[in-house]
């Protein structure tokens, strides 16, 4: 054998695969035919229900459109509730946690407020029972 014909073997085996090689590459051939011959499945599975259910959804559009947009605004209405819910809960948490928030200052503020009135009222409140145990 020649100097070039030695070359060429040697870099033949240098880059064929080992079994491991060829074991995970015919896994992952056999693998990926199956996953598309199941989405052609899929595919022609959904064409047919289409072609089926054409002339059924066409003859009941009328009532399932504004019933989709019902329930498609019903969904947004209950997400954005509860998204302010959360907001709300985290907002709390965070201010019990002692963290100073935007409108922390307006809600201590509001809270003394009703704790001045409501310790008025008692004071109030208090005299007039004074003065009606007096008067009678």
């Amino acid at each position: 054998m020649s100097d070039q014909q030695k070359l060429m073997s040697q870099r033949l085996e240098g880059s064929a695969p080992n079994s491991g090689q060829a074991i995970r590459f015919l896994t992952a051939a056999t693998i990926g035919g199956v996953l598309l011959g199941l989405s052609g499945l899929t595919l022609t599975g959904t064409v047919i229900a289409l072609i089926i259910a054409t002339p059924v959804l066409l003859l009941f559009s009328p009532i399932l459109i504004p019933a989709g947009i019902v329930l498609v605004l019903v969904t947004a209405g209950f997400l954005f509730t509860g998204g302010c819910g959360v907001a709300a809960l985290l907002w709390i948490y965070n201010y019990v946690a002692g963290k100073h928030l935007p409108g922390s200052d307006q809600v201590d503020y509001a809270r003394m407020r009703i704790a001045n009135k409501a310790r008025d009222v008692k004071e109030k409140t208090k005299e007039q029972q004074e003065t009606g145990v007096q008067g009678s």
